[in-house]
Order: structure tokens, then C-alpha cells, then sequence
């Protein structure tokens, strides 16, 4: 007699509660970890259960900041993307899967976690910059991981104000639950595939205008509202 399925599935990693309007991220409230934390003490906090103390944050700092180099493979399909003007998430959905050439997200695990992370900023960035016909940047290496990523964009080192908006936001979104793409990665690493593939699988969920295409729309409302 086959089992029978449960009737919701939990995450440690985070607990969203629509109706009182909380969202807790790794035991701490949401308005309490996302103006204060770095981006990579959250996300420490999220694969290790605790925030890193300071040598580990910058240890974590560093191999971020030396993995962020994109591959040549993966940069030629960038450049294919930006001569076609794809959008921008089948040109990041592509770029991931072309990460594998590269021997990056091979297993499931942290240190794939941390290789995907690092490089993904540096892929979007990249391909923003085709797409506007300039040349892909190489951030330097000093730089935390928000800080780097606008570097990547325009070629200037940003203002503190700047850097701190990027990482609250970032802290904002690092986890809500089992939302549509979450629970597309989570049945893929449920089959023991490699980190790569849980990415790309978990972007072709974003893609859809009822999951990370909502906003758009949403956004449209309240612009077109407030013009009224």
C-alpha cells in the first residue's frame, strides 16, 4: 500500500505568515536581518544555521570574489543571446546550463552553492552590458558581493547608500518557502541531480507570468493608478 502524501511540506530554511504579514528568514524576523545583515552572512546563515562569525565572512567573501570570472563557453552564449535580444531570463536560463562545461554546480551541495552564487551576478551583469553594446566588466576582487555586482554594471565603485538598499533587498528575497520555483529545485535535488540543473529548472518555473513574471503586471497597476 503506497503512502499517502502529506498534506503540506515545511522548510527550516524560512516561514512566511501572509496573514499576520511576517516573514521569518533563518530564525531571525525579516525587519530585524535584512537592513542589518551583508548579503553573505544571510546567505551563510541559510546554508550553515548560523551567522558566520568575522573570519568566516570574509573567507566566504573571498572565494565569492574569485569565483565570479565567467567562462568563455558561457561567455559566447551571452554574446549569441544579446545579438538576438533575448530576454533577459532565457539568456540567464541558457547561460546556467553552459556553466556545466565549466565544471561549476557538478554536485548538490555548498560549495556548488557558493560557485553558482558567485558567478550569477557576473552573468547577469554581462549580458545587461551586450545587450547595451559594452564590453563585460571584471570587478575587483575587494569588494563584497552586492558592492561587486554594481560594479559589474556600470564600471564605478557605489556609494555606501547604494550598496545597502542591494543587500536589504537581497536579504528580502534570499527565501520565501516553497513558492513555485523553491519546490521546482527541491524535487530536483530530491532525485540527486546536480546544482545546474536545479537552477535551470527553478528558472524555467520563474519564468511564468504567475510566478516571477507577476510582478511586472503588478507594478503596471499601481504606476497606472498613480497617473490617475
Amino acid at each position: 500500500m503506497a503512502a499517502e502524501a502529506p498534506e503540506r511540506l515545511e522548510t527550516r530554511l524560512s516561514r512566511v505568515d501572509g496573514q499576520a504579514g511576517e516573514l521569518v528568514i533563518g530564525g531571525y524576523r525579516l525587519e530585524d536581518l535584512a537592513p542589518n545583515a551583508a548579503f553573505e552572512e544571510t546567505a551563510f546563515l541559510l546554508w550553515h544555521d548560523r551567522r558566520p562569525d568575522a573570519a568566516e565572512l570574509e573567507a566566504l567573501r573571498g572565494r565569492l570574489a574569485r569565483g565570479r570570472a565567467v567562462p568563455a563557453p558561457t561567455r559566447l552564449i551571452l554574446e549569441q543571446a544579446a545579438s538576438a535580444r533575448l530576454p533577459v531570463m532565457d539568456a540567464l536560463r541558457l547561460a546556467v546550463d553552459s556553466l556545466a562545461l565549466a565544471g561549476i554546480g557538478e554536485s548538490v551541495g555548498v560549495t556548488s552553492a557558493e560557485s553558482l552564487v558567485a558567478i550569477l551576478p557576473a552573468v547577469v551583469a554581462a549580458y545587461w552590458r551586450l545587450l547595451h553594446r559594452q564590453e563585460p566588466l571584471t570587478a575587483p576582487e575587494d569588494l563584497p558581493h552586492a558592492a561587486s555586482y554594481l560594479f559589474l554594471l556600470t564600471g564605478e565603485r557605489p556609494a555606501e547608500a547604494a550598496v545597502r538598499g542591494l543587500e536589504t533587498y537581497l536579504n528580502t528575497v534570499i527565501d520565501h518557502g516553497l513558492n513555485a520555483s523553491t519546490y521546482t529545485a527541491r524535487v530536483i535535488a530530491g532525485t540527486r541531480s546536480d546544482m545546474v540543473s536545479c537552477v535551470v529548472g527553478a528558472l524555467g518555473a520563474l519564468k511564468g507570468p504567475l510566478h516571477g513574471g507577476a510582478p511586472g503586471p503588478a507594478f503596471e497597476m499601481v504606476y497606472d493608478i498613480l497617473e490617475r
